[in-house]
């Protein structure tokens, strides 16, 4: 399956803006491509609730929803697919448990990483953190748009074309230089759920991610 990465949104509990999950998916979800359901913390059954409730708001868009980790939330909530990283389920197994048709995402962090990544059995990869975060504990330093560039270049010298996004620390100010690096589009957290207008954030990114994908030729 092919996928839109240009503004690919992660909404989680703890980084909402006081919002619920849905209303926050309501606000962006005119100008998003993507969106993942990250919960570290929740109960099953509330985030296969969470990802109803969102899937609901997204359908009528035709955005698919991914679900961060967890290959069982994902199937039970009928979602688009999952986005995993390398100590989450192989993603052999978690394309045997989702069938050919669903959305597989893996982060990528290191050449290593680029090299070791299974691109047939996925749809895209993530490649960061780019940029700080205080989304996210991590502690290894940013790899900043030189160490996007390397990385991607590794993955498209494997195959081609292959569909990239950048994350960690992305905004308005920022997004053109990560996709003049390389990126398909960018994931992002706070950008738009931490905004004073969601809306308004999201539509501002998705046009800075238009314009640098069409000045860099790739639109």
């Amino acid at each position: 399956m092919t996928v839109d990465l240009r503004l690919y949104a992660l909404i989680d509990p703890a980084v909402a803006g006081g919002r619920s999950l849905p209303a926050l998916t309501a606000l962006i979800a005119d100008s998003v491509t993507l969106v993942q359901l990250r919960d570290k913390h929740g109960a099953t059954r509330l985030m296969i609730e969470e990802a109803r409730d969102i899937a609901s708001v997204l359908k009528s868009r035709g955005v698919p929803l991914l679900i961060n980790d967890r290959v069982d939330v994902a199937l039970a909530a009928k979602a688009d697919g999952v986005h995993i990283g390398w100590d989450d389920m192989e993603p052999a197994d978690a394309r045997r448990l989702l069938g050919p048709e669903a959305i597989i995402g893996l982060s990528v962090k290191s050449m290593e990483q680029a090299a070791a990544a299974p691109l047939d059995l996925l749809n895209y990869v993530a490649i960061g953190g780019v940029y700080a975060t205080t989304s996210k504990d991590n502690t290894a330093a940013p790899i900043g748009t030189g160490g996007l560039g390397h990385i991607a270049s590794a993955i498209r010298a494997r195959k081609p074309g292959y569909p990239i996004c950048a994350i960690a620390g992305i905004d308005a100010s920022n997004a053109a230089d990560v996709v003049a690096a390389g990126a398909d589009g960018v994931a992002v957290i706070s950008a738009l759920s931490m905004a004073r207008d969601p809306a308004v954030a999201a539509q501002e990114l998705r046009n800075v991610v238009d314009a640098a994908l069409t000045k860099r030729g790739a639109a």
